[in-house]
């Protein structure tokens, strides 16, 4: 991947599977911004829309072996209704082919979701949870 390569200024649209996929596979790469797998598929509701915006970029530079990844703020749909953010490191490949948002309208409703939603952690303080499990 080029290190000059701009920033994708897209939000991608995942459902519930690719959300387990993109999880799984930063636990397995080590990747250092992920939720525990269990507690996502335990929370999130299963036909749920949820959200990814990139930030930033970021590589390992003590793990060569890592591909330099995208570093995205990720929008949970619970099964309780609620939404929750939290952050996801994603590599280019997984995050490309990912659909997107395709109207202004939809953008507008993430972007008002993306600021007002509280962390998993704040929600799992608010619910009573154990934050130990992130």
């Amino acid at each position: 991947m080029d290190f000059d390569q701009p920033l994708p200024r897209e939000v991608k649209v995942i459902d519930s599977a690719s959300l387990f996929r993109l999880e799984e596979r930063a636990c397995g790469l080590g990747l250092s911004q992920r939720l525990d797998p269990a507690w996502v598929r335990a929370n999130t509701a299963s036909d749920g829309t949820h959200y990814l915006w990139p930030a930033l970029w970021h590589s390992l530079s003590h793990r060569p072996d890592v591909p330099r990844h995208l570093r995205c703020e990720l929008l949970i749909a619970l099964r309780a209704g609620d939404h929750v953010l939290s952050l996801l490191d994603v590599i280019p490949d997984d995050f490309t082919p990912l659909p997107r948002v395709t109207s202004r309208e939809e953008g507008m409703r993430v972007s008002r979701l993306l600021d007002r939603a509280p962390s998993v952690r704040e929600w799992l303080q608010r619910e009573g949870g154990v934050s130990d499990l992130l």
